[in-house]
């Protein structure tokens, strides 16, 4: 884990990315480097019946096992998610969301993680496993020319 790679994540996510602000939802890492996402209640990303949309639940589980893979690199570069594969294991309704990611397999450049999501009762109604491609030679952030 790179406390710098960290920072770096934690601030393109949280004060950069439109998709936080669009929904709500914060970065935040475990100790060991878990990537945490919370989002608050929010009944605009319901589905017509009143429970969270399951898309809700990919993008929590994708971003958990993305940004864990990420935060496991030497240097802030660029992944690609390859495949996710999610399971929505129960309904969630007028409730927060909490993911976690954590790395099953790290490769230079291959790596799989899986992601589990909470409901704000603390049950799982979500998991994913992913596989991650690795860019190691492309750069997060580009240096801006002076």
């Amino acid at each position: 884990m790179n406390a710098e790679v960290i920072q770096i994540l934690l601030d393109l996510f949280n004060h950069k990315a439109p998709i936080a602000r669009t929904f709500g939802m914060t970065l935040s890492y475990t100790d060991d480097g878990s990537a945490v996402f919370d989002l608050p209640y929010n009944p605009n990303l319901n589905h017509a019946l009143g429970g969270i949309h399951g898309g809700i639940y990919a993008t929590m589980l994708d971003n958990a096992t993305w940004f864990t893979v990420a935060a496991a690199q030497e240097s802030a570069c660029w992944i690609a998610t390859s495949e996710l594969s999610v399971r929505l294991l129960r309904p969630a309704q007028k409730t927060a969301l909490h993911s976690v990611g954590r790395i099953i397999k790290s490769g230079k450049r291959l790596s799989v993680a899986e992601g589990h999501l909470y409901d704000g009762d603390g049950q799982l109604v979500g998991h994913a496993v992913g596989t991650f491609v690795i860019i190691a030679d492309m750069p997060l952030i580009q240096e801006q020319p002076q």
